[in-house]
């Protein structure tokens, strides 16, 4: 091959199992495959150090402290007060009964579990001042900023739970609108992130345009979100932040917002995501661990997540790492799922650059079903975002997918790294993938070994 860089194209060989030739050619082989079996063998350990929170059998009703269930009523100082009121008794339910309630900002304490009740519905205030300052990480980045519409602070044993709704009210006349006029504040804090300013002189809130997440559990431990319906955040959805042990179970998120991203664990350990339906403006789960000098100084990585039996309808994508993922994310396991959409971007996505740096590392999908996605399956971008600007190298290796099906993509394969740094490991067996449209692109890969994978019915092969 007379360039490096240029694009190899999948075709097709009768070859069942095979290291793709023209990468000996390059000199990028680098050695012996990682035994999947391996991999996987790690997933029965991580669930057996996630356990969800247990609450005393003791209720604390959010009406026998002042709540009106007609949608109107300000009902939050009633909510602070059942809350406090259990974590002052040693833990149990803060059950939210059938009604619709109004409120503003909801803040756990530990021994809370939040149960709103079938036909209860928590409607969100859609007003800036209703919000005080907390500590919270905005896109990666920590700072002083409107608090979430459900936050938690360095809490333990805490649950959202319930078949009821909690409505954030977002849309393009309130929180929405913000993504067209927030560039200065964007910019302002991401400068003060690079420059090292101390979090506390990061203040934003009032008079400032950074949308609040609607779920953020921050430095918390042992953590439930199940049964409940979530909609119309201001940005992300689910947003854990330097917590750990957490599940969420059997939830609904429906948001089409700018950034509406459904379930995003950031810099958490030991996460179980299962059961769960995403059908949002952006990705559906989303990986990440921080952002450029600031991800760095924080420097901790998303690790052990477990995702399963989850569906996927409209997202940029549907399991997602990145892009704020500076602090590395590794031990990633997705099985189990289903994705379909014409609005369904990807179905494993990794997305960085050198500006923001990090390393990605055993990531695993078997057993997905995937009706359509509009751009590819896999894909792997080192130029998302500002490109290949920076002096941080990103590292993404040891990527596998087994038993996974798709009847309709634009790619099969979307792979850009970079020489210098190439994406090393990818490990395909038993896949199909029908309906694509065009030949892989496969630039600054290493070593992508594949067992009885087809496009378009035939065996893939490689040619330059």
């Amino acid at each position: 091959m007379k360039d490096r860089h240029a694009m190899m194209m999948v075709g097709v060989s009768g070859t069942r199992r095979w290291v793709l030739p023209v990468l000996f050619c390059l000199g990028l082989f680098a050695g012996p495959v990682v035994p999947v079996e391996a991999g996987w063998e790690q997933v029965q350990e991580i669930l057996s150090r996630i356990e969800a929170p247990h609450f005393p059998d003791r209720d604390f009703a959010v009406t026998d402290y002042g709540a009106k269930g007609d949608g109107q009523t300000d009902c939050t100082e009633a909510f602070k007060k059942a809350i406090e009121a259990a974590h002052a008794a040693g833990g149990g339910r803060v059950v939210v009964p059938e009604g619709t309630f109004f409120c503003g900002p909801i803040h756990l304490k530990s021994g809370a579990n939040l149960h709103v009740s079938r036909d209860a519905v928590i409607r969100f205030s859609v007003k800036p001042a209703a919000y005080p300052t907390v500590y919270t990480r905005w896109e990666g980045t920590e700072c002083m900023n409107y608090s979430p519409l459900v936050y938690a602070y360095e809490q333990e044993n805490i649950a959202i739970t319930g078949a009821g709704t909690l409505d954030g009210q977002a849309g393009d006349d309130n929180w929405w609108v913000w993504k067209t006029t927030q560039g200065k504040d964007v910019q302002a804090l991401r400068d003060q992130g690079e420059a090292g300013a101390p979090v506390s002189q990061r203040v934003y809130g009032k008079g400032r345009k950074l949308r609040p997440n609607m779920i953020q559990p921050y430095k918390c431990r042992n953590i439930l979100i199940e049964g409940v319906t979530i909609r119309n955040s201001p940005m992300w959805h689910i947003h854990p932040v330097l917590s750990s042990n957490i599940t969420v179970r059997n939830v609904k998120v429906i948001g089409h917002g700018p950034n509406n991203d459904g379930c995003n664990p950031e810099s958490c350990r030991d996460v179980l995501i299962e059961g769960c339906y995403f059908d949002t403006g952006d990705d559906c789960i989303a990986i990440k661990s921080g952002r450029n000098n600031d991800g760095r100084r924080v420097n901790v990585p998303s690790e052990n997540i477990v995702i399963r039996n989850c569906q996927m309808s409209d997202g940029h994508g549907g399991v997602v790492i990145g892009s704020e993922m500076t602090g590395g994310a590794r031990n990633v396991f997705a099985e189990n799922c289903i994705m379909d959409s014409p609005n369904l971007d990807r179905a494993l996505r990794i997305k960085t650059n050198s500006v923001r740096g990090g390393t990605v590392e055993n990531v695993y999908m078997r057993n997905v079903t995937i009706g359509q996605v509009a751009e590819a399956v896999l894909k792997v971008n080192f130029l998302y975002g500002e490109g290949d600007t920076g002096d941080y190298v990103p590292t993404v290796r040891n990527v596998h997918m087994e038993n996974v099906t798709s009847r309709k993509s634009k790619y099969a394969l979307y792979i850009q790294g970079y020489e210098r740094s190439p994406i090393t490991g990818i490990f395909l067996k038993n896949c199909a993938f029908a309906n694509v449209e065009k030949p892989n692109l496969l630039v600054g890969a290493k070593e992508l070994v594949l067992e009885n994978v087809t496009i378009n019915g035939e065996q893939m092969r490689l040619e330059n």
